[in-house]
């Protein structure tokens, strides 16, 4: 089992990414609202506010999802993801880690 880790910086997309997670049989999720290091700096620490312009990508909110899955599906998901927001190598598009998971307890599917 794996972790998958999304911090979607586009919060608009939110409701696509989560029918590609049906689409996938992805049926539980966790979203949290979520602020950047980059947003944070620019915002409330005056001495760098004037650093904003070399943010690029940094968004003032993030939704950051968090799923268990089966290792097979990570690569089909991380495609799926890249479908709607686009190459996770630009930069704003968002970011995605994957950790290894041994056991999981309180879900209805066991993997």
């Amino acid at each position: 089992m794996k972790l998958l880790v999304f911090v979607l910086n586009k919060e608009e997309l939110l409701e696509e990414i989560l029918e590609a997670f049906l689409e996938l049989n992805i049926q539980g999720a966790t979203i949290l609202d979520s602020v950047g290091m980059g947003a944070i700096l620019a915002q409330d620490i005056p001495i760098f506010a004037g650093f904003k312009h070399l943010l690029q990508g940094s968004r003032p909110a993030n939704k950051t999802i968090l799923t268990v899955i089966p290792e097979k599906q990570v690569e089909e998901v991380i495609k799926a993801i890249e479908q709607v927001v686009g190459p996770l190598s630009e930069p704003g598009n968002g970011i995605i880690f994957i950790l290894d998971v041994d056991r999981v307890h309180g879900l209805t599917k066991t993997f």
